[in-house]
């Protein structure tokens, strides 16, 4: 019985050892059969560049408007009808030049009858002295306190004033420019009121135009006073016009950005307001410098791949100055000279098999 019970519990321990090994062999077989599913059936076919220092040129962009440095704003002194325009929106006029005129049939009137004013309250005044015992041919040797009180009892000084206003009037019932420039805002017509209070016109001085724009904090190291700079005006992408910082506001807002002033070269097309995209480039010395197409994200992290035994391995960078076409970068995995993948690399898992069809241009 006992022999017989040894060599039951024999037999079954040999059974379960046998379940147990096929129940192994088929794990070992799943995951081959999953890798076998997400490699690819051929190597990706991708271009490389080799990983160099080189000299880079940074772009510092910027989104800005366009004004003027000079803008004069034109206002008649009076309400009268207006007798003539002689310009209109986008007239270029010269310093001087008539812009309106002003019905002057009532300033006029009003001129003569200041006149006859001042005239009265001048005999009055006169009559006032005399009567103090001062003669007409020695009136410059009467007191000034004197005067003043003649003055005042006959009603000359606010005669004068009256006077004064009503000739100043005449003078300004015409509008010159006070600058050169081009008109704009231009909306009354004749034979309507003018307003004291509404200005007529303005006047740009575009030979005068600058550009106003921000820069982040830290790009402030990378623009300086009279740096040249390229402004492409948004609606006219073809038009390209030169600057050159003049004014930098030592102040950084709560956004973290600095105001900048350039000023903008003359040219015809460029009128106040308008949008434009500013730029300039600075060297910023010996980098890591790789296209922009080199750069993607695994993990929500910047990598690159590298091609290292005909497989795509990916290395974690870290971007920092940028221009239209490259990136700066760095990293602890990279070394000069390994070869960067640039393009067909949108969809590259690490370890992925590679062949590089062609080595794109280096970067010089």
């Amino acid at each position: 019985m006992k022999h017989l019970s040894r060599t039951t519990t024999a037999l079954v321990l040999g059974i379960a050892l046998i379940a147990f090994s096929a129940c192994n062999a088929d794990k070992k077989e799943k995951p081959d059969e999953t890798v076998q599913q997400l490699l690819p059936d051929a190597p990706a076919e991708v271009t490389a560049i080799t990983l160099k220092t080189v000299d880079f040129e940074h772009e510092l962009v910027s989104n800005g408007k366009i004004s003027a440095r000079t803008v004069a704003e034109l206002k008649f002194q009076t309400s009268e009808t207006i007798a003539q325009i002689f310009v209109k929106n986008g007239s270029r006029v010269s310093q001087g030049q008539r812009i309106a005129v002003l019905d002057t049939y009532s300033i006029n009137n009003r001129l003569e009858q200041a006149k006859d004013a001042l005239d009265r309250s001048r005999l009055e005044m006169q009559d006032v002295l005399i009567g103090q015992g001062y003669k007409l041919d020695s009136l410059g040797t009467v007191p000034a306190d004197v005067m003043q009180l003649a003055r005042v009892k006959s009603g000359f000084n606010s005669a004068q004033t009256q006077f004064n206003m009503a000739t100043h009037d005449l003078q300004r019932a015409t509008l010159t420019a006070p600058i050169g420039g081009v008109i704009a805002n231009l909306f009354a017509k004749p034979h309507t009121l003018s307003s004291p209070s509404e200005v007529f016109c303005n006047i740009i001085d575009t030979r005068s135009l600058e550009v106003q724009f921000t820069v982040l904090e830290n790009e402030l190291g990378f623009i300086n006073i009279d740096d040249n700079m390229k402004i492409v005006p948004f609606s006219m992408p073809g038009l390209e016009v030169s600057g050159r910082v003049s004014e930098i506001n030592p102040w950084v807002n709560e956004n973290g950005m600095v105001q900048i002033k350039a000023a903008v070269n003359y040219h015809a097309r460029l009128v106040e307001g308008m949008n434009v995209r500013v730029s300039t480039f600075r060297s910023a010395g010996k980098q890591w410098v790789v296209p922009k197409t080199a750069v993607v994200l695994r993990t929500g992290k910047q990598v690159v791949f590298t091609v290292v035994d005909g497989k795509a391995i990916w290395n974690y960078v870290q971007t920092g100055l940028e221009n239209a076409t490259e990136y700066t970068i760095t990293s602890e995995t990279l070394k000069e000279g390994d070869q960067i993948i640039v393009s067909g690399n949108i969809n590259l898992a690490h370890e992925s098999p590679v062949t590089v069809t062609e080595k794109a241009e280096d970067n010089e």
